[in-house]
Parts: C-alpha cells; structure tokens; sequence
C-alpha cells in the first residue's frame, strides 16, 4: 500500500518564516520526500509504503520545524 502525505508551512506573520523554515528541513530529506516553496507557504510531501514509517517522519519533521522556527523568530527579534 503506499500512502502519502502533504504538510503545509504557512506564516501569515512573515511569509519568509515558512520558506527558511522549509530550507532548513530541506537537507535532510529522504528520497520519498519533496519540498516545494512558492510566494505564502512551504509544501513538504512524503510518500511511503508503511504507515509507522510515515508517523515516525511527521513527527521528526514537525520537532524540527518547530525548533527552526523557534531559532529564526529568536535571531529575527535580535535583528
């Protein structure tokens, strides 16, 4: 069976924190991942075959977009 999913990072604050949250999680994607940037948010897509892999992804993807987030709006503020 394979099974997807798309998450959507949108900044309706600052646009431009979706895309540097988007190009900090982009490194490490795996082969079965795509991420698409355009002008108001960031699509992450992740296709897999079992649903505990796909669970295991999510959950490593949003804890890193959440402490990237956290960083940029800390360096953001300083500025």
């Amino acid at each position: 069976m394979k099974i997807s999913t798309t998450i959507e990072l949108i900044s309706t604050d600052a646009p431009s924190i979706a895309e540097k949250v988007a190009l900090s999680l982009k490194p490490d994607n795996l082969s079965n991942m795509e991420t698409e940037i355009n002008e108001d948010k960031a699509v992450i897509t992740i296709r897999t075959e079992k649903i505990s892999s796909l669970i295991a992804t999510v959950d490593d993807l949003l804890m890193n977009a959440k402490i990237a987030e956290d960083v940029i709006c800390e360096i953001e503020d300083k500025e």
